[in-house]
């Protein structure tokens, strides 16, 4: 197999992938300390810019296929930086919108367009084709570290500008530090080359990626990982709040969910290169599940955030990795970016449903009870559908 342009050394473009995410992600990851001040500012209820972070992340996955596609063709580079642009320019229009559309088109639409152009998966996509497939899990975990630590280091340095210049000069900041995803993305500028003996058109991976059955697995697997990070990283600060807790307590969980998922993470794509990954897939949902049992049991204290966050954080983007290699080592790396795509679609549709149905559920009960207890049974029912996919090679791929 032929890897991506070899212009630029391989450690130069993972460092980029990596840096890109950690800022791509871990700005996302600092919407949720946005929820009350704009909430509250605005005299909206949670429901609000609750549907522009669920919009967000449906125009995400709408994008990424595309975006995929577009970057395994012709490279990911230009794709990357156009999406740090239109992700900077996104920012900097939530803090002039006095109303909720102006919220939902510049929040939700064009930032989860810009996040679709600027994702993780086609940072993991470009460095895949130029990593030998024994090592590819592992670099695909290092490129995920990137927003684990973004989300570390942003979430409470955007809770400090929040507190000290308010939500709006707070934005303007952030945004100008997204622009840094577009000399990050020169690295990653390569086309890529076709693969040897492969002649492949990208309507047949379609096909053959339709009739697999642990492919369709895969989908709905990532649908709850989609629900799970986007509910928790959104209105885990505010229910921390609810609890009668610390306000500031929130930003500290998501930089211990940040810190915790660096070590996830890695460890996924160490085991992921030597061990079965559907089984490590489902060893992760079921303990996310765990994890939400015990924040609901636990007493409501400072430590048992702490904990759960901690544990939350050990589960977090694990799965990424995991999810995207099984593509690659199933269907091969030469259209990993759109059938990676396809796979994140069902993982932002379960993102919108967890961000939104999070604010309007508790708008109509005052509590998100119902919401954590979801979030158990989509865990171990993602942990499931995990068991009879079938890890080998499609015979087309392991015959080339």
């Amino acid at each position: 197999m032929a890897a991506a342009s070899r212009r630029w050394p391989l450690w130069l473009m993972v460092a980029s992938a990596s840096l890109i995410v950690f800022f791509g992600m871990g700005t996302r990851n600092t919407f949720g300390l946005f929820l009350d001040p704009i909430s509250e500012s605005m005299t909206w209820g949670r429901e609000i810019f609750s549907m522009t972070l669920a919009l967000q992340n449906i125009m995400w996955g709408v994008t990424q296929p595309f975006a995929g596609a577009i970057a395994d063709r012709y490279g990911a580079g230009k794709v990357m930086a156009l999406g740090g642009v239109l992700y900077a320019v996104g920012i900097l229009a939530i803090s002039f919108s006095g109303v909720p559309i102006a919220m939902h088109l510049a929040g939700g639409v064009l930032i989860g367009v810009a996040q679709g152009l600027a994702s993780m998966n086609i940072g993991m996509a470009v460095v895949a084709r130029s990593t030998p497939t024994h090592r590819r899990t592992l670099v695909m975990a290092i490129v995920t570290m990137g927003g684990s630590a973004g989300q570390m280091v942003l979430s409470p340095l955007a809770q400090s500008f929040i507190e000290g210049y308010g939500w709006v000069t707070a934005l303007v900041i952030i945004s100008i530090m997204v622009l840094m995803i577009v000399p990050l993305a020169v690295p990653l500028s390569g086309r890529p080359l076709a693969t040897v003996g492969s002649t492949q058109t990208f309507g047949a991976a379609l096909r053959e990626a339709r009739r697999h059955r642990g492919y369709i697995l895969l989908i709905a697997g990532f649908f709850v990982c989609g629900f799970h990070v986007t509910f928790i990283g959104n209105h885990l600060p505010a229910y921390i709040r609810d609890l009668g807790l610390d306000p500031g307590l929130g930003a500290v969980a998501l930089m211990v969910i940040g810190f915790f998922n660096i070590f996830g993470t890695l460890t996924a794509g160490l085991l992921g290169d030597r061990f079965s990954k559907k089984y490590m897939l489902s060893v992760i949902y079921f303990a996310r599940s765990g994890a939400i049992l015990f924040l609901l049991y636990a007493p409501p204290t400072e430590l048992t955030i702490l904990i759960f966050s901690a544990m939350i954080g050990l589960l977090w983007l694990s799965t990424v990795p995991l999810t995207t290699s099984l593509v690659g080592q199933i269907f091969g790396a030469q259209y990993i970016g759109m059938l990676a795509g396809i796979v994140f679609f069902s993982h932002q549709v379960g993102a919108f449903l967890g961000v939104w149905m999070g604010g309007l559920l508790f708008d109509i009960y005052g509590s998100y009870d119902i919401v954590w207890w979801l979030s158990i049974g989509l865990g171990v029912l993602a942990a499931v559908v995990h068991f009879p996919i079938d890890e080998r090679p499609v015979t087309r791929t392991a015959e080339a």
